[in-house]
């Protein structure tokens, strides 16, 4: 008689993308995302957030002061890392800034764009 021996199954995740070498899951794809945040009254913070490390932030945030005359800064956070902070609502000329051809040229489809 041939013995047969029945492995307990392994925990499936759902919305996890699988490796095929090692059936490990793999780190779905980093989104850069763009929100938006009331501060006092009409006054508002547009943040980016995860951008490649293989950027420099410091020269993207510069170019995006001068080419949008607005104001921001570099926060770092503990969860986020870097995160560029811009006054005003910069949504649309950030997302489109990031993915032109004279900006970063990244694929609009790894940038979400948050708000109201």
């Amino acid at each position: 008689m041939v013995e047969t021996r029945c492995r307990p199954p392994r925990p499936s995740y759902p919305f996890a993308e699988a490796d095929d070498d090692t059936g490990e899951a793999k780190q779905s794809q980093n989104y850069i995302h763009i929100r938006i945040q009331q501060r006092n009254g009409r006054k508002t913070l547009t943040t980016v957030q995860g951008l490649p490390k293989k950027f420099d932030q410091k020269k993207i945030l510069k170019v995006i002061k001068k080419k949008f005359a607005c104001n921001g800064t570099i926060v770092t956070d503990s969860e986020m890392g870097e995160v560029i902070q811009l006054q005003g609502d910069q949504r649309k000329d950030v997302q489109e800034f990031l993915v032109a051809k004279d900006g970063l040229e990244l694929d609009a489809k790894t940038i979400k764009v948050h708000g109201f």
